[in-house]
């Protein structure tokens, strides 16, 4: 049979060199013509032959993303597509792994939003539930005149603080909820900065004299004109201030204003116990406290809040700690958002 269709083609070549030859209006050797048929029909065959090729390693590599998309479908975000530079489908490849690693990504968010969801209902059973407590304790002990007198003035100035303690909690709790879901609005206005800081530290000043606080502040007296949201600055230097009076027994607070013509660096230190070298890469983190005891103060919100309202500023906050010698916090600025 093999020889048959060898004897077919060579008798087809030899009968179009003879059409071919009648044809052109030149005399041409019909064996030449034959042989430029031969050399055709051999091009025309590796033609054929690769682009079969081809044509079975698309056929591959789309069994391949197939098998990937079930993958990923039953939920192996994990899968990836091997490809090559010269293959056809690298771009679909290229989506595809791209979609895995993003969903992988947004997967690992959502379980830490949950785990933190977890953590913060532990806190709310311990910050919440036990001052409540305590405080209706103190409420009943005075409404049903088991104590008198002195006694009873002091029960009520303690449940007063408790409830102001109570109260504060659960702003930051909302402010941190709001943050997390996205639906907190800024307003940013052009406002001195400088001016800013200054009307801030003169509403700190009475407070940290009451906690027996020497303080050193530091701010330019010439306008630093910038873009900034006037509520969100606020809360972050009181989160700083505040994390100071709750956690560093510090005897001394600083703030520093210095500025650029590219951005304003703001640096609040204290000279407290400081933080440890293993606590000190996740204060920013939510929920997270140093002092792991129940009977911590805090709630692990603020710094992480304060770190949330810097980066919708653009800017940036660090932390620097020596234990035993105090703790500063950094934020950078920037002057055009």
């Amino acid at each position: 049979m093999k020889i048959i269709c060898q004897i077919g083609v060579i008798f087809a070549v030899c009968w179009f060199s003879q059409l071919i030859e009648a044809a052109l209006p030149v005399p041409f050797p019909a064996s030449v013509i034959g042989m430029l048929l031969l050399l055709a029909l051999l091009a025309t065959l590796l033609v054929i032959a690769y682009l079969l090729t081809r044509l079975h390693r698309v056929r591959g590599q789309l069994s391949l993303i197939k098998d990937a998309l079930m993958d990923i479908k039953s939920g192996n975000l994990n899968r990836r597509v091997l490809v090559r530079e010269s293959d056809m489908t690298k771009q679909i490849c290229y989506d595809i792994n791209e979609i895995a690693m993003s969903s992988q990504s947004r997967l690992i968010q959502q379980k830490q939003s949950e785990q933190a969801y977890k953590r913060l209902m532990t806190s709310l059973s311990h910050d919440v539930k036990t001052p409540l407590a305590s405080l209706v304790g103190y409420l009943e002990a005075v409404e049903s005149k088991m104590v008198t007198g002195a006694e009873q003035e002091e029960y009520i100035r303690v449940a007063a603080e408790k409830a102001h303690h109570l109260k504060e909690f659960v702003t930051v709790l909302f402010e941190w909820v709001k943050l997390d879901a996205g639906e907190q609005i800024f307003h940013f206005e052009l406002c001195d900065l400088n001016e800013l800081s200054r009307n801030i530290m003169a509403d700190w000043v009475p407070l940290l004299e009451s906690h027996d606080l020497t303080y050193e502040i530091e701010i330019p007296e010439t306008e630093y004109m910038t873009r900034v949201d006037s509520t969100a600055y606020t809360r972050i230097l009181n989160n700083l201030l505040q994390n100071i009076l709750t956690h560093s027994v510090a005897s001394q607070v600083s703030l520093t204003v210095t500025e650029t013509e590219q951005q304003a660096k703001i640096v609040v230190a204290d000279n407290g116990k400081g933080i440890s070298i293993s606590d000190l890469p996740h204060i920013f983190e939510r929920m997270y406290q140093c002092d792991h005891s129940r009977a911590a103060k805090g709630n692990g919100l603020g710094l992480s809040i304060a770190k949330e309202l810097v980066s919708v500023h653009k800017g940036t906050i660090t932390a620097a700690s020596i234990p035993g010698a105090g703790t500063t916090f950094t934020i950078m600025l920037p002057k055009a958002l």
